[in-house]
């Protein structure tokens, strides 16, 4: 074997009011062998930087004289919010499809999001399974999500490996939060109805890079490479706990400073009505809401935030669900 190749192509995603085009890199590596396609992509969020960091290193890491296949890696796969370190973008930009991760599969005659979403699912369609990397509140376990029944998807989010594995309800098995919030033009939810397996892994901590969980993250594509035969290798077994997604977040009943329950740990199970934490007016020290879980089940994000507006996430509690 005499080594695989890598290509880095700028292409147009869209264009702004002004006529600057819209760019972003994909990088392509191809091994000497035949084998299959993996899209992975970051920074569909714009404060979601540590994804883009991972496949900077996962670059530097790729042997590609034992790759067999192909892998397509964008780390800015949405120049816009990345420049703004936004989670959505400006209201002047798109004041139809603020968010990216709303739009897919796109349309190349639609919002400034539907034709940036349109352009990249060429490479996804072109693709035989996917990665769309994420990244979370500072507060949060790192997790893969993946859709519920799909099997192939949750094998893949399994070899990634994280500290916690999460199943999603789709579609007509989905609560209406669900649809509300327009989760079925995610990009792994319109890759999984292609057939496409799929996985986001919220690697957890915005606008910072965090040392251990970038390196998780590259560990994770690796290991997705050797799962896919894309690279020699076994892929490590991993106790790993299986949980149902939870939309039904607990959230601030009121306004004020939020003050969480210190003997929580992310990561830890904990019972219905286990205590969240206590909202306090700032000004008169009453007490406004003491928060509580209303399940059973795996505590993974707890947030640190001390101003909370009414509605806020507070926490979030993931169903265990047996293999």
């Amino acid at each position: 074997m005499s080594g695989g190749t890598h290509t880095a192509e700028q292409i147009t995603l869209a264009r702004l009011p002004s006529g600057v085009e819209l760019t972003t890199t994909v990088h392509t590596y191809r091994g000497d062998e035949p084998g299959p396609t993996l899209y992975v992509q970051a920074a569909q969020h714009g404060r979601e930087i540590n994804g883009t960091e991972v496949l900077r290193r996962f670059h530097d890491r790729l042997p590609l004289e034992s790759l067999s296949g192909t892998v397509v890696a964008v780390p800015v796969a949405n120049p816009l919010t990345f420049d703004h370190v936004s989670y959505t973008t400006p209201e002047q930009l798109d004041s139809v499809n603020q968010n990216m991760n709303r739009v897919w599969p796109g349309d190349e005659n639609g919002s400034l999001h539907q034709r940036m979403a349109a352009r990249l699912w060429e490479y996804v369609t072109a693709a035989d399974a996917l990665v769309d990397l994420h990244t979370g509140s500072p507060d949060m376990l790192p997790h893969v999500v993946y859709r519920e029944g799909d099997d192939r998807s949750r094998r893949l989010g399994e070899a990634f490996g994280t500290d916690l594995l999460l199943s999603e309800q789709a579609d007509d098995d989905a609560p209406d939060e669900w649809h509300r919030r327009g989760f079925a033009s995610k990009l792994r939810v319109v890759a999984a109805d292609e057939g496409i397996p799929s996985i986001t892994p919220e690697l957890a901590y915005n606008k910072q890079i965090l040392e251990e969980v970038v390196e998780a993250g590259v560990e994770g594509l690796l290991d997705v490479c050797r799962y896919l035969d894309l690279l020699p290798g076994d892929v490590p077994e991993r106790d790993q706990p299986l949980a149902r997604n939870h939309l039904g977040q607990v959230t601030a009943d009121d306004s004020g400073l939020f003050r969480p329950n210190p003997s929580l740990e992310v990561g830890e199970s904990i019972e219905e009505g286990t205590s969240i934490g206590t909202i306090y007016h700032p000004t008169t020290y009453e007490p406004l809401h003491e928060a509580s879980a209303d399940r059973s089940g795996i505590l993974y994000a707890l947030t640190q935030e001390a101003t909370v507006t009414a509605g806020d996430q507070l926490a979030s509690v993931a169903l265990i669900r047996e293999a």
